[in-house]
């Protein structure tokens, strides 16, 4: 596989893969919610996929920069989600959007040769936060409106990186507590402090069941804007469960990162044991 370069850009089709930009999957108050889909060009079988959920603190990002797309020449198929931004609905408009892109992608999976079976979520930051809430809260069937209700909202494998999972301990300090201007604050609506019950209700920590799926969390040692004991704790909390969960520390490094050189074949092997991508061996890894 070919390693991951966090770098901000438009991201254009990799060669051998063609994009299919701008797919509306959902109906916002006001305005359609697109995705793009990268496919690998040629493809016989039918394609798992990973969807990519950018971050920005719920409140900026762009499904046009897609840093898993080069994915797409190792036989996956991948999805770059647009959603409601904090400037314009209140949490759980988020997660809800994120659940409609995947239940559009099992209804519409035979027409671009996907494999509703095999749908994986991978965020970072903010995304990381909305993928882990796809893996651990897809129960919860009050986040599901809009077309293609017959469809699960429910994926088999999540990669976060540096995702937020309390947001409750993640506003710390009183002053951004008593505010509603914090990253948080907006995400929900209201201060922290005075909104603690809404708070929980976006900690992907507090859905954890048997049924959640396997993970792979990766974080900075020195982060210090999502600390790293926001992946301790949930990496605490799967594993408690008992559901299967790699966590990947970087030693020496902070926020916005990708995975160094030694870390990508063990995500590799991720995605290959619980998305059942193709090995198409190590050696490209390091390119």
């Amino acid at each position: 596989m070919v390693a991951l370069t966090f770098t901000a850009c438009t991201t254009s089709a990799p060669p051998g893969a063609r994009k299919l930009s701008n797919l509306e999957y959902t109906r916002a108050p006001g305005r359609p919610l697109k995705l793009d889909l990268y496919l690998p060009n040629g493809a016989t079988n039918k394609l798992p996929v990973l969807v990519w959920i950018h971050g920005g603190a719920w409140k900026m990002g762009s499904k046009n920069w897609c840093p898993i797309a080069p994915l797409v020449t190792n036989g996956v198929a991948v999805a770059s989600i647009e959603y409601r931004l904090s400037n314009e609905a209140k949490f759980p408009a988020q997660i809800m959007d994120c659940r409609a892109a995947i239940r559009w992608l099992r209804a519409n999976a035979a027409t671009h040769g996907l494999d509703a079976d095999r749908i994986g979520a991978f965020g970072a930051s903010a995304g990381g936060h909305l993928a882990a809430l796809l893996g651990t809260a897809s129960d919860v069937k009050e986040w599901d409106a809009g077309l293609h209700l017959d469809q699960s909202p429910r994926v088999q494998c999540v990669v976060a990186f540096y995702p937020p999972t309390d947001l409750d301990e993640l506003t710390s300090g009183w002053f951004w507590r008593k505010v509603s201007f914090s990253d948080v604050g907006r995400l929900i609506g209201g201060a922290v402090e005075q909104n603690r019950d809404r708070v929980a209700r976006a900690n992907p920590v507090n859905y954890i069941s048997q049924d959640t799926p396997p993970f792979y969390l990766l974080h900075g040692e020195r982060d210090r804007l999502v600390p790293i004991r926001q992946s301790e704790l949930l990496h605490a909390a799967l594993r408690q469960a008992g559901i299967p969960v790699h966590f990947e520390l970087v030693p020496g490094k902070g926020h916005a990162i990708g995975p160094p050189p030694a870390a990508v074949p063990r995500l590799n092997h991720f995605l290959r044991q619980h998305l059942g991508l193709p090995d198409h061996g190590e050696a490209a890894a390091g390119r």
